[in-house]
Parts: structure tokens; sequence; C-alpha cells
């Protein structure tokens, strides 16, 4: 769990007082690849084999699925913290997405901050198939499952989680980090460093869904992703051309669909 506490002083309508808050840990992470910068990310610290691991994947720069690359840590801070990871890749492994080296710094609130373009992620690619359909009520399930392992979040409310299901309802991966395309990295790094990826059918994400977490998804090769919160227009856009199912609101015993409906199966068809 990556908090530590911080003295406040708290003011409410009637008096003020001194408090001591827990509060998530944000840290620099700097990754290179073979010697060479490639990005400096803010992170909650933790799970960082994880972190590296799924963002090379999703970002095209190491898509091998059964050969783990070789991830070094060189560098930790005085708390302890890793602030420095090289990873090694044969130069012949390395993917087109190294082009698109992030050039500045990428904060905890987005996932494709500091790339030199964004990338045209899915182009001349063929939507996710899947033919299985999902119950509803299996995702309310999943969200209590993820929702019990959100110990950062319970302790200082400032984490985002996400988690991995196989269509049975099995967890597969969880992981918790104060961005919440950290937090998916760290889920897919997760799954490949188990070898469980193929597993995985479900993808959720406690906050919103934006571009980058369904293209995150869309490399993962995951049909099904939900969110507690609302999509923004363009996930509801490239979900429907990535092929995959996406799940918004999903709280409250509730959940609305936008994407591939026909993959969820409804009330009428579950009790008939």
């Amino acid at each position: 769990m990556s908090t530590i506490a911080f003295k406040g002083h708290k003011y409410t309508r009637n008096s003020d007082f001194p408090v001591e808050d827990t509060l998530t840990v944000e840290e620099s992470l700097k990754i290179t690849i073979n010697g060479a910068p490639f990005t400096v990310t803010m992170r909650s610290p933790g799970s960082e084999m994880e972190l590296v691991r799924g963002l090379l994947y999703t970002e095209d720069i190491y898509k091998d699925i059964d050969v783990d690359p070789i991830i070094s840590v060189r560098e930790k801070s005085p708390a302890g913290y890793i602030t420095w990871i090289d990873v090694t890749i044969p130069p012949d492994k390395v993917g087109a997405g190294s082009a698109n080296n992030r050039s500045i710094m990428s904060v905890s609130s987005c996932g494709i901050c500091g790339k030199s373009e964004l990338e045209k992620v899915g182009e001349g690619k063929e939507g996710i198939v899947n033919a299985e359909q999902l119950d509803p009520e299996a995702v309310e399930l999943m969200f209590e499952k993820m929702n019990a392992r959100q110990d950062t979040f319970r302790a200082s409310g400032g984490s985002h989680a996400s988690a991995a299901f196989s269509m049975n309802g099995e967890m597969l991966a969880v992981a918790e980090d104060i961005g919440r395309h950290n937090a998916v990295d760290k889920v897919i790094g997760s799954l490949l460093l188990l070898g469980k990826l193929k597993d995985a059918k479900c993808l959720l994400v406690s906050g919103r869904i934006s571009y980058e977490i369904v293209s995150k998804s869309f490399v993962a090769g995951i049909p099904f992703l939900a969110a507690v919160s609302a999509p923004s227009s363009m996930a509801v856009e490239m979900s429907e051309k990535f092929g995959i199912t996406l799940m918004a609101f999903c709280r409250e015993d509730k959940l609305t669909v936008y994407s591939h409906t026909d993959r969820m199966l409804s009330k009428n068809k579950i009790e008939q």
C-alpha cells in the first residue's frame, strides 16, 4: 500500500482543528530502454515490474507474450522507492511504438501526455472477435471483488484500481495506482508475467473511461471493459471500432452498455 501521513488543519463551519491524513504517494519513475531515455512517468510506487511490462506491451514497444524482457532496477530514492528502471530488449524485438517515445514527463492523470504524437492504434487491424455473452450481474460481482482489494483507496481516498477477470468471474490480476492508466498497465503487465493474458476477458477500472484505456484493452485483446464512472465520446466510438463491449456507470446495481450490446445477456433472455 503506497500511502504516507501528512499533517493538516481542518476547517468546518463551526470549528477548526489539526488533523493527520493518509495520502496516496505520487513518485516519478524514469524508464530507459537499452540505456536510452524513454519516459518519466508519475505513478504510485509498487508493482514496477508489472507497470513497465504492461506499458511496453500496450504501447507496441515489446509485444512478445512468451518471453519477458530483462527489467533492471537502477536507482531508488532515499525512502526506498524505485525511481529508475532500465529495460533490455534485443534491437530486432523493439516495436514501432518506440518511435513515439515520450519526450516530456507523463503525469499520473494522463496516459498519453508527453508523447511526440498520438499513435493510430488499431489501424489496419480487425476488432476483437468474441462470441461469448456476459451476464450483467456477473459484472457487479467482479466490482465487489475488486473493491475488496482497494486497500490504498480505503486508507487515502486517492487511488484508482483496475482488475482483470476470466469469463467465469475469476479475478486474474488487480492493481492500484494514483493514475487510472497506470493501474491498467500494472494489471496487463501482471497478466503477461503470469502467462494469463489470453484468459482475461473483462477489464475493470474504478474511474472514468477515456481513449487511452480503450486502446490498452484493445491491444491486450480484452473484449469487455467496465467502469464505475462515465465514458468519453471517443471511448465509445473507439470501442465500437475495436470490438469492445464498453460498460459504464457500473454502480448501485446498474450499468449502461454503449457498444456491442449483443454480447450482454438481457434480463429477458436470462429469465426465459
